[in-house]
């Protein structure tokens, strides 16, 4: 396995698809160029809405061309011998697995929701400053759930203490609800360069019958 350099751009993520293409995992660039070069997956490579498929050495030689024609939104990382563009969705090759449907309920995934918005006053907040609040209190006996769980900050938390939104004179930006995918994934769909992975996000670009 070459030895990668590229600053930022180890940090970047890429997805994952099954052999069937459907999106299973997010990884880290590292361990997606691991399975290219062990031939466990292939690139997946959007432009102008056509799909092509590459293994790490065709895709080795696309980026060398590509290389001199850099555009933003693109990252790329060194070995001794090249330079590679990172790709941005791959497809392992022989896993037929089905993505997991679960949302983990953590406190994270709230705050991803949310924005890092109190949902009471709009502002965003670092971590530090914010906290969860149950919409209605666990008093009165409020759940602990995707619909009872909101980003607050500590001010609003204060305000609100152990009363319900109408109770405080207090108003939500929005109702919660259960995500449909994962919020830190909904985070990183916000980038522009993570846009080639929405066709694959999409349950209705696959699900709906072809005519």
């Amino acid at each position: 396995m070459a030895s990668w350099a590229g600053g930022d751009s180890l940090s970047s993520s890429v997805l994952v698809l099954n052999r069937t293409y459907l999106a299973v995992h997010v990884i880290d660039v590292r361990r997606a160029f691991s399975l290219l070069c062990r031939e466990l997956a292939e690139v997946i490579h959007i432009e102008d809405g056509q799909y092509a498929n590459y293994d790490f050495h065709s895709w080795r030689e696309v980026s060398e061309l590509r290389s001199q024609f850099k555009e933003p939104g693109q990252d790329w990382i060194r070995s001794v011998n090249f330079e590679i563009e990172v790709p941005r969705v791959i497809r392992l090759l022989f896993y037929d697995r089905m993505p997991k449907q679960t949302i983990r309920f953590n406190r994270r995934n709230i705050f991803a929701r949310d924005g890092n918005k109190c949902q009471y006053c709009g502002k965003r907040f670092v971590l530090s400053e914010l906290s969860l609040d149950h919409v209605k209190p666990r008093s009165q006996g409020g759940d602990t759930t995707w619909e009872n769980i909101v980003c607050c900050c500590v001010r609003c938390n204060v305000k609100k203490g152990g009363r319900t939104p109408e109770q405080a004179h207090m108003h939500l930006i929005k109702p919660p609800v259960k995500p449909k995918r994962s919020p830190m994934l909904t985070v990183k769909l916000g980038n522009p360069k993570y846009e080639s992975w929405k066709s694959f996000l999409d349950n209705a670009y696959w699900s709906v019958d072809l005519k």
